[in-house]
């Protein structure tokens, strides 16, 4: 009698998923031994990497950047297959444009660079502090019972205001606003930007601690000529017409933590039990799970069951206890404007509560930069974070044309003789909506205040636990295993963290089976 294949299931079709896929597959011998396929709840592959076209531009609605180009896989794949060059514009094709940036107040006040900067420079200067693994003595007076990477930042902010407390009031602005109360301004908007990177609604929400275990790679960071997506479809072009099923949404995951519940499947069946949508079902000997935390998050509430039994203990609060949050982008595009006039790459620093322009809606006042997607775009990208991003999930294209072109008469009213609304006119709108997409639930992970890197690693340990050797009882191995950015320690909410994951259970699995030795 010939002995079934074990079968595997990956959960998702994004970076995580495929690259375990890729993995197992093209593994000297594995394709042979097991019994593989990868099922997507979308009609697409890629996850939280779609690129997209927009105003005749490649646009990313999802992951941009390769973020730091040595060491990366990411940026090696595409390489290998001349993704990194292409004649069609795309999104930040020239970098970030941050030395063509002018930094703007709301109304309508040019900053000279002599002023942002020293608060540019302090900011970079506490960031580069709460990543360093060792701090100098001067230092530890700033560390002390810090718990967030926000209240740190506020008492650096803090510790150079009293340094320049003699400090004279900016010339050229209005007597009654401050140096203070425009450096506060500027350091906001610095501070919001690192909400992009983080996902955290507020920097009050990261975990100060945790800040210095993750790692970059060195190198330049870029993005991808041919678009992301041509990495994830070099990953999925190895493996074989319908292995990978799409329009397959998991509803549950039936699972046996010892032995005493394998007698409900009987007549030999894999030990996992899946549950799709539209009602079929497929048994597993290992199911990789590579759905975002945000789904894992509503997964494991009692009213959604996602898991049955419910995951360990250990697992549920690493999950709870880790913070996932909504980043969204806005593509904005503008009609020819006269004389080939080019929308400027703008920083804005807005106003506190007291001299706020009121016809600013406040979704748009936690948004630094407003710029072309390269230098001669028409096509203009902004970020939104947290409450303010899904707010912009809620809203319909008109009120967010209304909303900034408010912003842009607001901020450009004296860089243009001209009415810089009629000027800059936009006439349509894109945006991402990670947030409400129910396969996706949000962006990406963080870690934040009362969890730690222990919680990552404890969403990288796979179900069920190892019994003691001791134990009568031994339950299948390996039933449930985890992989995505929120389960790498150091990478954690980069497409590398989740190739590197992708990578890791395959081995994981491959070395169960004596495929490879780690």
């Amino acid at each position: 009698m010939v002995s079934k294949k074990p079968k595997v299931v990956i959960i998702g079709a994004g970076m995580a998923g495929l690259t375990a896929a890729n993995k197992l597959y093209t593994t000297a011998g594995c394709k042979d031994l097991l019994d593989l396929c990868v099922v997507e709840g979308g009609n697409r592959i890629g996850g939280r990497i779609n690129t997209s076209e927009f105003g005749g531009d490649r646009i990313e609605m999802g992951a941009t950047w390769i973020h730091g180009i040595a060491g990366s896989p990411v940026y090696k794949i595409a390489q290998d297959i001349n993704s990194l060059q292409s004649e069609q514009p795309w999104e930040c094709m020239d970098g970030l444009l941050e030395t063509e940036a002018i930094t703007v107040a709301e109304d309508g006040y040019v900053l000279d660079s002599s002023f942002v900067e020293p608060i540019s420079n302090l900011f970079n200067e506490l960031m580069n502090i709460s990543q360093r693994k060792l701090v100098t003595e001067n230092e530890i007076p700033k560390l002390s019972n810090v718990m967030s990477i926000g209240s740190f930042l506020r008492r650096g902010l803090d510790a150079y205001w009293d340094e320049h407390e003699h400090e004279h009031e900016f010339k050229g602005l209005d007597k009654r606003r401050k140096r203070r109360s425009l450096e506060q301004g500027i350091f906001a908007m610095f501070e919001s930007i690192q909400r992009t990177y983080t996902s955290a609604n507020d920097l009050e929400m990261l975990d100060f601690n945790a800040e210095k275990e993750y790692c970059m790679f060195p190198g330049e960071e870029i993005t991808i000529a041919r678009g992301y997506l041509s990495v994830i479809e070099s990953l999925a072009s190895v493996l074989p017409p319908g292995l990978i099923q799409l329009g397959r949404k998991v509803t549950k995951i039936e699972w046996q933590p010892d032995e005493s519940l394998e007698i409900e499947n009987g007549n030999n069946k894999p030990p996992v039990k899946l549950h799709f949508a539209d009602g079929s079902i497929m048994y597993a000997d290992h199911v990789i799970v590579t759905v975002s935390l945000g789904v894992l998050k509503q997964g494991i509430r009692e009213d959604c069951g996602m898991f049955n039994p419910p995951l360990a203990s250990f697992k549920t609060e690493a999950i709870t206890r880790l913070g996932f949050g909504v980043v969204n982008k806005v593509f904005l595009k503008l009609t020819p404007t006269p004389d080939g006039i080019k929308f400027p790459s703008l920083q804005m620093v807005f106003h506190n509560e007291s001299e706020q322009n009121l016809k600013i809606p406040w979704w748009m006042r936690r948004t630094a930069n407003l710029c072309p997607i390269y230098g001669n775009s028409n096509v203009l990208i902004s970020w939104f974070v947290g409450k303010e991003a899904l707010e912009v999930e809620s809203l319909g294209d008109e009120e967010i044309i209304d909303g900034f072109s408010k912003t842009i008469s607001s901020f450009l009213i004296n860089s243009h003789s001209d009415d810089a609304e009629s000027m800059f006119k936009v006439e349509k709108v894109l945006k991402s909506q990670w947030g409400n997409d129910p396969l996706f639930l949000g962006s990406y992970s963080y870690v934040a205040i009362d969890s730690s890197g222990d919680d990552l690693d404890a969403m990288a340990e796979p179900l069920p636990k190892k019994t003691s050797i001791h134990s009568n009882i031994s339950p299948p191995p390996l039933q449930i295993l985890f992989a995505g950015e929120a389960t790498h320690r150091t990478h954690y909410s980069t497409t590398h963290g989740a190739y590197f994951s992708g990578i890791r259970e395959a081995d994981r699995l491959l070395q169960h089976y004596h495929c490879i030795e780690i």
